[in-house]
Protein backbone atom coordinates (compact mmCIF):
# COMPACT_ATOMS: atom_id res chain seq x y z
CA UNK A 1 0.00 0.00 0.00
CA UNK A 2 1.32 3.53 -0.71
CA UNK A 3 2.71 5.44 2.89
CA UNK A 4 0.71 8.31 3.86
CA UNK A 5 0.97 11.35 1.91
CA UNK A 6 3.46 14.00 3.98
CA UNK A 7 3.31 17.47 2.82
CA UNK A 8 6.33 18.79 0.80
CA UNK A 9 7.56 22.24 1.91
CA UNK A 10 6.02 25.36 3.99
CA UNK A 11 5.75 27.25 0.03
CA UNK A 12 3.71 24.14 -1.45
CA UNK A 13 0.54 23.38 1.30
CA UNK A 14 -1.82 21.79 -0.87
CA UNK A 15 1.00 19.41 -2.89
CA UNK A 16 0.85 15.96 -1.36
CA UNK A 17 3.24 13.04 -2.17
CA UNK A 18 3.13 9.30 -1.51
CA UNK A 19 5.49 6.30 -3.10
CA UNK A 20 4.47 2.66 -3.19
CA UNK A 21 7.15 0.59 -1.78
CA UNK A 22 5.40 -2.50 -3.23
CA UNK A 23 5.83 -1.16 -6.57
CA UNK A 24 8.35 -2.74 -9.23
CA UNK A 25 9.14 1.11 -9.91
CA UNK A 26 11.78 2.81 -7.97
CA UNK A 27 10.99 4.72 -5.09
CA UNK A 28 13.19 7.69 -6.16
CA UNK A 29 12.00 7.92 -9.80
CA UNK A 30 7.87 7.69 -8.30
CA UNK A 31 9.18 10.98 -6.04
CA UNK A 32 10.58 12.27 -9.49
CA UNK A 33 7.44 11.83 -11.70
CA UNK A 34 5.00 13.50 -8.55
CA UNK A 35 7.30 16.56 -7.96
CA UNK A 36 7.61 17.15 -12.00
CA UNK A 37 4.02 16.52 -12.48
CA UNK A 38 3.60 19.27 -9.88
CA UNK A 39 5.48 21.56 -11.41
CA UNK A 40 3.63 20.68 -14.30
CA UNK A 41 0.62 21.61 -13.06
CA UNK A 42 1.80 24.65 -11.52
CA UNK A 43 1.31 23.30 -8.16
CA UNK A 44 5.09 23.69 -7.03
CA UNK A 45 5.51 27.69 -9.23
CA UNK A 46 8.66 29.29 -9.80
CA UNK A 47 10.34 29.73 -6.58
CA UNK A 48 8.73 27.29 -4.59
CA UNK A 49 11.12 26.09 -1.85
CA UNK A 50 11.34 22.32 -1.15
CA UNK A 51 13.80 22.19 1.33
CA UNK A 52 17.11 19.92 2.01
CA UNK A 53 17.77 16.67 1.58
CA UNK A 54 17.29 15.89 5.03
CA UNK A 55 14.10 18.08 5.76
CA UNK A 56 12.23 15.93 2.36
CA UNK A 57 13.69 13.10 3.53
CA UNK A 58 11.85 13.04 7.00
CA UNK A 59 8.93 14.43 5.97
CA UNK A 60 8.58 11.67 3.37
CA UNK A 61 9.75 8.75 5.31
CA UNK A 62 12.52 7.87 2.58
CA UNK A 63 16.18 7.68 3.23
CA UNK A 64 18.17 10.61 2.17
CA UNK A 65 20.19 8.85 -1.01
CA UNK A 66 16.67 8.45 -2.63
CA UNK A 67 15.48 11.88 -1.92
CA UNK A 68 18.76 13.00 -3.32
CA UNK A 69 18.65 10.85 -6.59
CA UNK A 70 14.73 12.17 -7.02
CA UNK A 71 15.75 15.78 -6.73
CA UNK A 72 19.14 14.85 -8.99
CA UNK A 73 17.16 13.67 -11.40
CA UNK A 74 14.83 16.91 -11.61
CA UNK A 75 18.07 19.35 -11.32
CA UNK A 76 19.21 18.03 -14.56
CA UNK A 77 16.04 18.13 -16.43
CA UNK A 78 16.57 22.04 -15.27
CA UNK A 79 13.01 21.85 -13.20
CA UNK A 80 15.39 22.42 -9.88
CA UNK A 81 17.85 24.29 -9.15
CA UNK A 82 19.72 23.81 -5.73
CA UNK A 83 21.24 27.11 -3.83
CA UNK A 84 23.16 27.05 -1.25
CA UNK A 85 22.07 28.59 2.11
CA UNK A 86 18.24 28.41 0.27
CA UNK A 87 17.55 24.95 -0.51
CA UNK A 88 16.21 23.25 -3.66
CA UNK A 89 14.29 25.66 -5.62
CA UNK A 90 11.79 24.99 -8.49
CA UNK A 91 13.04 26.69 -11.72
CA UNK A 92 10.12 26.21 -14.14
CA UNK A 93 8.36 23.78 -15.83
CA UNK A 94 9.77 22.53 -19.22
CA UNK A 95 7.63 23.77 -22.05
CA UNK A 96 5.76 21.14 -24.17
CA UNK A 97 4.74 22.25 -27.48
CA UNK A 98 2.52 20.31 -29.76
CA UNK A 99 3.80 19.70 -33.41
CA UNK A 100 0.92 22.30 -34.87
CA UNK A 101 0.98 25.43 -36.39
CA UNK A 102 1.44 27.86 -33.61
CA UNK A 103 3.75 30.32 -32.53
CA UNK A 104 6.42 29.71 -29.70
CA UNK A 105 4.99 33.23 -28.37
CA UNK A 106 1.13 31.72 -27.93
CA UNK A 107 2.06 27.97 -26.88
CA UNK A 108 4.25 30.24 -24.18
CA UNK A 109 1.67 32.30 -23.35
CA UNK A 110 -0.84 29.78 -23.32
CA UNK A 111 1.51 28.17 -20.92
CA UNK A 112 1.81 30.96 -18.85
CA UNK A 113 5.56 30.99 -18.86
CA UNK A 114 4.85 34.98 -19.48
CA UNK A 115 7.33 35.10 -22.46
CA UNK A 116 9.43 38.02 -23.54
CA UNK A 117 11.30 38.60 -26.80
CA UNK A 118 14.65 40.50 -27.62
CA UNK A 119 14.88 41.57 -31.34
CA UNK A 120 18.79 41.05 -32.33
CA UNK A 121 18.22 41.49 -36.08
CA UNK A 122 15.42 43.05 -38.24
CA UNK A 123 17.16 43.62 -41.70
CA UNK A 124 17.08 43.01 -45.26
CA UNK A 125 19.51 40.50 -46.70
CA UNK A 126 20.14 38.43 -49.30
CA UNK A 127 18.26 34.83 -49.06
CA UNK A 128 20.40 31.87 -48.67
CA UNK A 129 20.19 28.67 -50.47
CA UNK A 130 17.86 26.86 -48.01
CA UNK A 131 15.93 29.69 -47.29
CA UNK A 132 15.27 30.96 -50.93
CA UNK A 133 14.22 27.32 -51.94
CA UNK A 134 11.47 27.27 -48.69
CA UNK A 135 10.21 30.50 -50.03
CA UNK A 136 10.63 29.69 -54.39
CA UNK A 137 12.68 32.15 -55.05
CA UNK A 138 16.21 32.85 -56.67
CA UNK A 139 19.31 32.34 -54.01
CA UNK A 140 20.12 36.27 -53.45
CA UNK A 141 17.13 37.59 -53.66
CA UNK A 142 16.68 40.47 -50.96
CA UNK A 143 14.08 38.50 -48.04
CA UNK A 144 13.61 40.12 -44.91
CA UNK A 145 15.60 38.34 -41.98
CA UNK A 146 14.65 38.62 -38.41
CA UNK A 147 16.57 36.68 -35.95
CA UNK A 148 14.66 36.88 -31.97
CA UNK A 149 15.53 35.39 -28.88
CA UNK A 150 12.50 34.63 -26.92
CA UNK A 151 12.22 34.07 -22.84
CA UNK A 152 10.03 32.56 -20.67
CA UNK A 153 10.31 33.50 -17.02
CA UNK A 154 13.16 35.58 -18.16
CA UNK A 155 15.60 32.64 -19.27
CA UNK A 156 16.20 32.17 -22.80
CA UNK A 157 14.43 29.75 -24.44
CA UNK A 158 14.92 30.32 -28.03
CA UNK A 159 17.01 31.69 -31.01
CA UNK A 160 14.81 32.16 -33.96
CA UNK A 161 15.42 33.06 -36.83
CA UNK A 162 13.05 33.54 -39.78
CA UNK A 163 12.92 34.63 -43.15
CA UNK A 164 9.70 36.54 -45.24
CA UNK A 165 9.31 37.79 -48.58
CA UNK A 166 10.75 41.44 -48.70
CA UNK A 167 7.49 43.86 -48.48
CA UNK A 168 5.15 41.35 -46.47
CA UNK A 169 4.84 42.34 -43.52
CA UNK A 170 4.93 45.76 -42.02
CA UNK A 171 6.06 45.94 -38.26
CA UNK A 172 9.10 47.25 -36.53
CA UNK A 173 11.10 45.84 -33.85
CA UNK A 174 8.93 47.36 -31.06
CA UNK A 175 6.01 45.41 -32.28
CA UNK A 176 8.02 41.91 -32.86
CA UNK A 177 9.41 42.26 -29.51
CA UNK A 178 5.48 42.73 -27.71
CA UNK A 179 4.01 39.82 -29.40
CA UNK A 180 4.67 36.84 -31.64
CA UNK A 181 5.19 36.96 -35.48
CA UNK A 182 2.04 35.01 -36.35
CA UNK A 183 0.00 37.00 -34.57
CA UNK A 184 1.28 40.30 -36.29
CA UNK A 185 1.44 38.01 -39.42
CA UNK A 186 -2.86 37.64 -38.99
CA UNK A 187 -3.21 41.32 -38.04
CA UNK A 188 -1.91 42.28 -41.22
CA UNK A 189 -4.56 40.17 -43.45
CA UNK A 190 -2.05 36.75 -44.10
CA UNK A 191 -3.86 34.02 -43.80
CA UNK A 192 -1.66 31.07 -42.48
CA UNK A 193 -3.08 27.61 -43.54
CA UNK A 194 -0.44 25.20 -43.41
CA UNK A 195 3.15 24.22 -42.93
CA UNK A 196 5.89 21.72 -43.90
CA UNK A 197 8.14 21.03 -40.87
CA UNK A 198 11.29 19.00 -39.92
CA UNK A 199 12.55 18.48 -36.06
CA UNK A 200 16.22 17.21 -35.33
CA UNK A 201 18.83 18.11 -32.88
CA UNK A 202 22.34 19.69 -32.92
CA UNK A 203 25.07 20.62 -30.11
CA UNK A 204 25.26 24.22 -29.21
CA UNK A 205 28.39 26.14 -30.89
CA UNK A 206 29.80 29.03 -28.76
CA UNK A 207 27.52 31.24 -29.87
CA UNK A 208 24.06 29.65 -29.64
CA UNK A 209 25.38 28.13 -26.01
CA UNK A 210 26.08 32.19 -24.98
CA UNK A 211 22.49 33.42 -26.59
CA UNK A 212 21.08 30.80 -24.73
CA UNK A 213 22.67 30.60 -21.53
CA UNK A 214 24.00 27.19 -22.04
CA UNK A 215 27.43 25.29 -22.22
CA UNK A 216 29.06 24.76 -25.48
CA UNK A 217 28.20 21.06 -27.19
CA UNK A 218 24.68 21.19 -24.86
CA UNK A 219 21.98 19.65 -27.18
CA UNK A 220 19.82 22.02 -28.79
CA UNK A 221 16.21 20.75 -30.48
CA UNK A 222 16.23 21.76 -34.09
CA UNK A 223 13.15 22.71 -36.39
CA UNK A 224 12.84 23.91 -39.62
CA UNK A 225 9.56 25.49 -40.90
CA UNK A 226 8.08 27.17 -44.34
CA UNK A 227 4.65 28.22 -43.64
CA UNK A 228 2.00 29.00 -46.72
CA UNK A 229 -1.14 30.80 -46.67
CA UNK A 230 -4.33 30.41 -48.37
CA UNK A 231 -3.40 30.45 -51.67
CA UNK A 232 -0.28 27.70 -51.60
CA UNK A 233 2.29 31.31 -51.55
CA UNK A 234 5.18 30.62 -48.62
CA UNK A 235 5.04 33.17 -46.55
CA UNK A 236 7.95 32.87 -43.56
CA UNK A 237 10.28 30.21 -43.54
CA UNK A 238 11.93 29.60 -39.47
CA UNK A 239 15.09 27.93 -38.36
CA UNK A 240 14.88 28.00 -34.57
CA UNK A 241 16.59 26.23 -31.92
CA UNK A 242 15.59 25.46 -28.35
CA UNK A 243 17.02 24.35 -25.33
CA UNK A 244 16.19 20.93 -24.78
CA UNK A 245 16.60 21.28 -21.20
CA UNK A 246 13.85 23.73 -21.05
CA UNK A 247 11.51 22.39 -24.27
CA UNK A 248 10.18 18.95 -25.71
CA UNK A 249 7.95 18.93 -28.56
CA UNK A 250 4.61 16.54 -28.21
CA UNK A 251 3.56 13.89 -30.63
CA UNK A 252 -0.07 12.66 -31.16
CA UNK A 253 0.08 8.87 -32.68
CA UNK A 254 -2.67 7.21 -34.13
CA UNK A 255 -3.14 3.48 -34.88
CA UNK A 256 -3.68 3.22 -38.61
CA UNK A 257 -7.07 1.00 -39.17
Amino acid sequence: MPTQPRRVSESSLSLQLGVDRTSPVPLYFQLSQQLEAAIERGVLTPGSLLGNEIELAGRLGLSRPTVRQAIQSLVDKGLLVRRRGVGTQVVHSQVKRPLELSSLYDDLEAAGQRPATVVLRDTVAPAGASAAAALGVAEGTEVRLIERLRYAHGEPMALLTNHLPAGLLDCDTGALEATGLYRLMRAAGITLHSARQSVGARSADAGQAQKLAEEPGAPLLTMERTTFDDTGRPVEHGSHLYRASRYAFEFQLLVRP
